[in-house]
């Protein structure tokens, strides 16, 4: 028997901390602003791009939480550390969209045929800085959101707020131009409309990790293939693969090797080759293999193909 390991560089979200840092810092200063400018206009539609703007901060609080705590060393009986972490958020950042976002659709029908007074104008001047800082907020994140579920959350968001903040100038501008204060709601609404696929798709992809689904992208008939394909090898079992935190993808796997490679001393040559492959074809570098002769199948328990 044998094992082999190949080790990537670990989680991929330790470089975004700043980025994040400073997205929760723009949106803090937008949230502030609108809630002030929602009681004093009496728009829902800014109410409803202030509640996304808080869930936005306790969700990019909660990321940035996460990606500092990954950061720690592995010790003791967590032998991966906090990384797992930054999943969790992710779970309870979706669960926050979700909530806010029910919560503005039930609101915006209680209004249908009985719309307040809205103050157009304010409601126009705080939409306006929401979106530049909105903005702002997705340049700052554009890079890093292909390396991290956490950031990638935190771009959702921050691009769910800025298309609010334009149903809220849209609004705002019909109800300056028309008088139809009705605005007001539909442009809620749209808002409400826009948070939910993006919450129940982050949703679904946290939970993969959790439930620890396949990395997205690996097929795993194609890495059996490739690993029957190695010189030396017979067989393949006990073939498992799944995603510790973002950028970290990791596989298990038993190995049965013809004798005469074991005998001949061969078995880190194939292990070598195992690892350059997988590597190489499904960009998956943390592995473990459990090199077996062919006799060694009468010792093996239940194994799971």
């Amino acid at each position: 028997m044998g094992h082999g390991h190949g080790h990537g560089s670990g989680t991929a979200a330790g470089p975004q901390r700043r980025r994040l840092a400073v997205v929760l810092v723009f949106t803090i200063a937008v949230l502030a602003a609108e809630v002030v400018g929602a009681a004093v206009s009496g728009s829902l539609a800014l109410l409803a791009d202030a509640g996304h703007m808080a869930t936005d901060a306790a969700g990019i609080a909660l990321a940035l939480g996460a990606v500092t705590l990954a950061q720690r060393p592995a010790r003791g009986r967590r032998t991966f550390g906090w990384q797992r972490a930054e999943i969790l958020a992710a779970v309870a950042n979706a669960l926050l969209l979700l909530g806010v976002a029910g919560y503005v659709l039930v609101e915006a029908v209680r209004r249908i045929g009985d719309p307040p007074e809205v103050g157009a104008g304010l409601m126009l001047g705080i939409a306006v800085v929401g979106l530049v800082v909105n903005l702002a907020g997705l340049v700052v994140l554009q890079r890093g959101r292909g390396e991290s579920l956490a950031v990638r959350g935190a771009y959702l968001e921050v691009l769910a707020d800025a298309l609010g903040s334009v149903a809220v100038i849209v609004a705002a501008v019909v109800i300056t131009t028309t008088g139809w204060t009705s605005a007001d709601t539909v442009a809620s609404v749209v808002i409400g409309c826009l948070v939910l696929p993006r919450a129940w798709h982050l949703l679904r992809e946290a939970l993969d990790v959790l439930l620890e689904a396949a990395p997205r992208g690996v097929d795993m008939d194609e890495v059996r293939a490739h690993i029957l394909g190695v010189d030396g090898v017979l067989g393949v079992h006990d073939l498992h693969a799944w995603t510790i935190t973002s950028g970290l993808p990791v596989l298990s796997v038993h190995v049965v090797v013809t004798d005469e490679a074991l005998a001949a001393g061969h078995g880190g040559r194939v292990l070598d080759a195992l690892c350059a492959c997988l590597g190489d074809h499904f960009d998956v570098e943390h592995c473990t293999f459990q090199l077996e002769a062919e006799a060694h199948a009468g010792h093996e328990a239940p194994v799971h193909d």
